[in-house]
C-alpha cells in the first residue's frame, strides 16, 4: 500500500484561525489569560458551544480564537491546551484550505505535546498529539508519514495503556492505520490492523469510523463479506450526538465503499 493512503486517525471525528494568522495571535490579542477566573470559565462554556457548531467553520474558527485566548505560556493549563490540540485537529480535516490546514495539525501538535507533558497520566494529551501528527503524516507522507510513525504508535499505545476506550476507542484506530498505510514499507500488516480494530470494537462498537476501517482492513486480507457487514452496522447505527457531523461524513463514506469496492 502507497504513503498516500496514510489515513486520518479519528474521523469522528480540529485549529487555526481565520486567513491561518489568528492563530498565532490568539495569545497575545483578546486574551482572557489575565482575566478573572469568572470570565475566563465563560468565554471557555463560549468556546464549547462554539465547538458543537463546528459544521459553520466561522464558530469553529471562533472557538479556537476563545481557545487560544486563554493560552498562557508562561503558566501553562492542561484543559486549555488539550481542548485547543482538539480544536485545531477538527478544524484541520474540516477546512478546505491547504495552509489553513497544515498550521492548524501544527498547532494541535504543539499543543498535545504540552498537555502531554503537563499531565503524562492524562490520555488527552497523548491523543490529540498523535491525532494532528497523523494528519500530517497523511498530508504529506514522504516528508512526515515515515519519521512520525514511531511518534503516532508511541502516543497511541500510551492512550491505550491509560484508557482504552478514550474517544471511542480510537486509539486502536489510529494504530490500525498505521499498519494500512505502512504495508509493503515499513513492515505494516494489514492482518495487525485487523486485530486492532477488532480490539476497539471490544471496547467500543458505536464508533463509525472504527466499522469503517475494519471494513478497509477486512477486504485488504480479502475477507470482503465481513468487510461489507461491518458498512452495513455503520449505516444502521444511532449516532452520537456529539458528533453527528463525524457519522455522517463516515456514513457517505460506507456508502461509497459498498458501491465501489464491495
Amino acid at each position: 500500500m502507497k504513503p498516500t493512503r496514510f489515513y486520518g486517525f479519528i474521523t469522528i471525528l480540529a485549529a487555526a484561525l481565520t486567513a491561518a494568522s489568528c492563530a498565532s495571535e490568539a495569545h497575545t490579542e483578546d486574551s482572557v489569560q489575565n482575566a478573572d477566573p469568572a470570565a475566563v470559565s465563560a468565554a471557555i462554556s463560549t468556546a464549547e458551544d462554539l465547538f458543537r457548531q463546528r459544521e459553520d467553520l466561522d464558530k469553529l474558527r471562533e472557538a479556537i480564537r476563545i481557545r487560544g485566548a486563554a493560552r498562557n505560556p508562561n503558566r501553562r493549563n492542561y484543559e486549555v491546551e488539550w481542548k485547543f490540540a482538539k480544536f485545531s485537529y477538527f478544524l484541520g480535516k474540516q477546512t478546505k484550505d491547504d495552509g489553513e490546514s497544515e498550521r492548524a495539525f501544527e498547532l494541535g501538535k504543539q499543543a498535545g505535546r504540552i498537555a502531554s507533558r503537563i499531565e503524562p497520566g492524562k490520555p488527552d494529551g497523548h491523543f490529540w498529539f498523535g491525532a494532528n501528527l497523523g494528519e500530517q503524516a497523511r498530508k504529506s507522507p514522504v516528508t512526515v508519514g515515515i519519521k512520525a510513525v514511531d511518534d503516532i504508535r508511541e502516543a497511541m499505545n500510551t492512550v491505550i495503556g491509560i484508557d482504552p476506550r478514550y474517544q471511542g476507542a480510537s486509539a486502536f484506530d489510529a494504530l490500525a492505520q498505521v499498519e494500512l498505510s505502512t504495508t509493503g514499507m515499513m513492515g505494516g500488516k494489514p492482518e495487525k490492523a485487523v486485530e486492532y480494530l477488532e480490539r476497539a470494537l471490544q471496547f467500543q462498537n458505536d464508533n463509525a469510523n472504527v466499522h469503517l476501517h475494519l471494513a478497509d482492513a477486512y477486504a485488504a486480507v480479502g475477507r470482503k463479506p465481513e468487510g461489507r457487514r461491518q458498512l452495513e452496522l455503520l449505516l444502521k447505527m444511532s449516532p452520537n450526538p456529539e458528533y453527528a457531523i463525524e457519522y455522517r461524513e463516515a456514513a457517505e463514506q460506507a456508502k461509497k465503499r459498498l458501491e465501489t469496492k464491495f
